[in-house]
């Protein structure tokens, strides 16, 4: 069998299955181990496959941006859940910085008939949701991000730079064992990354479907997150694999 329709074989079979053997795939097409390995180096190289020990797996697509829209209604009752679980972290009087997202604008409703508090948001959904509140409410300013609602860029760097937050609640797009949290977008990770900076703590607020994705651009790794809040659908498997390296509320 010609090189590519060998490989092209093997990628229906990853399609099918998810995860082939060297050994196995060596005996089925009648060829060496060696070069089954061949193969799955050059699909790796290609962006096709992640090699693991004994063999290859599909790789996932990167995460992309959502639009509110779209998004708006995924996981509702998991990110309520998840906004329960943030109101022991927040103390009257306290500054907390919410990032954008649907997540933290869930955060942000149950936090409407509370008075002792300041919010500042990079969100304008989340700005809008608290409009008749008793809180005192501060947009980061900046450019808006169309059919997401997010503001970035560097007026808004220049204003989380000048502060200082007691409690930073971060969105993410993806979650991964080895490349930490990640984004869609450089511009976005780096509008985290600023926001991190001015929090005493941080904590990651993201539904379990984030969990074992990655999106194109770093934010940070666990190191720099006080601990990560999600809702009670987590497999067991993914949570005791997440619990060495980040601690869960």
């Amino acid at each position: 069998m010609h090189p590519t329709k060998r490989r092209d074989w093997v990628l229906r079979v990853l399609q099918t299955d998810g995860k082939v053997e060297i050994n196995s795939l060596s005996e089925e097409l009648d060829v060496s181990p060696m070069t089954i390995r061949r193969d799955l180096d050059q699909l790796e190289e290609e962006g096709l496959v992640i090699r693991v020990h004994g063999g290859a797996i599909l790789a996932k697509p990167l995460i992309t941006e959502t639009p509110f829209s779209a998004k708006e209604g995924r996981q509702t009752e998991q990110k309520r859940q998840i906004a329960k679980k943030t109101l022991s972290l927040i103390k009257d009087g306290q500054t907390i910085l919410l990032d954008s997202g649907t997540t933290t604008l869930e955060i942000a409703r149950l936090l409407k008939t509370r008075n002792n508090l300041t919010v500042i948001t990079n969100d304008i959904k989340i700005a809008a949701e608290l409009l008749e509140s008793n809180l005192k409410v501060i947009v980061t300013g900046g450019e808006l991000q169309k059919d997401v609602g997010a503001l970035f860029g560097p007026q808004a760097h220049m204003f989380l730079k000048d502060i200082n937050v007691d409690v930073f609640f971060l969105g993410a797009h993806a979650i991964d064992v080895q490349a930490g949290i990640t984004s869609p977008t450089f511009e976005k990770s780096l509008m985290k990354q600023v926001m991190i900076e001015s929090a005493d703590s941080t904590w990651l607020v993201a539904d379990s479907s984030k969990l074992n994705q990655k999106a194109f651009s770093k934010v940070c790794g666990f190191d720099r997150i006080s601990g990560f809040i999600t809702d009670d659908d987590i497999p067991s498997e993914n949570k005791e694999k997440f619990s060495e390296y980040i601690r869960f509320l």
